[in-house]
């Protein structure tokens, strides 16, 4: 193996830049020339190559995004599209890729695997830390430390003016975000995708508090009942309770990457380099209990990463 590329894919993460960059400079290491893709899957199909070496990759371990920029691509959900793909890696000598992403980049990773067994490694990066085959992916612990804080800042507010706040936080399938920063902040109800909700509880638990105090109510945009504004809207029918919505949106997916976010994306980029030097393909590199395991791309969607207990009862016990 002479060259390999790496791309980032779906949903741009704090600490994709740190995962590029390991990549690079751990193929560079082995001896590799190590090309980026421009635009995720779309510039895969249109051959947009360029060569990375350490000059390229100096000083972008701190910036948020990714620079190769990212997209959803429909052409490469399609077979043709994946077959243009990969006369455009062959075309340019290109050997094997690395794929940073969520569900969506690995389905397309795990497809141009059947269909042309192209040799391709994922690492995990996504705010929502909904794959299966690792404690934590990347960019998930900078997205709850930014809701934390702006949280921090509504809470300030909620509890001059004695009002119910009702916060939306991204996981469409997971409510990992929702669960830590509820319980990091102090929410007086949480509201996620695994668990009923139920809104007599939330009403008892805004009565228990007084009306004219804050209640802090946390919402994954996946919850059952809805998002945020429906949640107000049932709230106001159903108990008479006024609420302020506010839903952090694109702002989790921004900033600078944490600490922890830089190391366990440096850590993969290295280990997604040697297993495809050690042969290994379709699968994501993950890290549970801080050892490093190999999960088949298919597993990381099909089975379902549970809520660790703990949160559970904790969001139970401290409202």
């Amino acid at each position: 193996m002479k060259r390999i590329a790496v791309l980032t894919s779906g949903g741009d993460a704090p600490g994709m830049n740190a995962n590029v960059r390991a990549v690079v400079r751990t193929g560079r290491h082995f001896g590799l020339e190590v090309f980026g893709v421009i635009g995720g899957y779309a510039g895969l199909i249109e051959g947009k190559f360029i060569t990375l070496d350490t000059p390229q990759t100096a000083n972008i371990i701190a910036k948020g995004g990714t620079i190769l920029k990212t997209s959803r691509s429909k052409e490469f959900m399609q077979p043709g599209g994946r077959m243009a793909a990969i006369n455009k890696l062959k075309n340019a000598g290109i050997e094997a890729l690395v794929a940073c992403g969520g569900d969506g980049t690995f389905r397309g990773a795990h497809a141009l695997w059947l269909e042309h067994k192209f040799p391709i490694v994922g690492t995990p990066g996504t705010i929502d830390n909904d794959l299966f085959g690792t404690d934590y992916t990347i960019g998930y612990d900078t997205a709850i430390n930014t809701c934390a804080e702006a949280i921090d800042k509504i809470r300030d507010t909620a509890e001059s003016h004695g009002r119910v706040f009702i916060i939306e936080v991204m996981g469409r399938h997971a409510g990992f975000i929702a669960m830590d920063v509820g319980v990091s902040c102090g929410a007086e109800f949480i509201a996620v995708p695994e668990t009923v909700t139920n809104t007599d509880i939330l009403y008892q638990r805004i009565l228990e508090n007084g009306k004219n105090k804050r209640t802090i109510v946390i919402v994954g945009e996946g919850d059952e009942l809805g998002d945020a504004q429906q949640l107000s809207l049932l709230l106001k029918e159903k108990y008479d309770i006024s609420s302020h919505v506010t839903i952090l949106g694109h702002i989790q997916r921004g900033g600078s990457p944490t600490v922890r976010d830089r190391v366990l994306a440096s850590r993969l980029g290295v280990e997604a380099v040697k297993a495809l030097l050690n042969g290994k393909t379709d699968v994501m590199v993950g890290e549970i209990n801080h050892q490093i395991v190999y999960t088949p791309f298919e597993e990381t969607w099909m089975r379902r990463k549970p809520l660790r207990e703990y949160l559970i009862e904790l969001s139970d016990i401290l409202v």
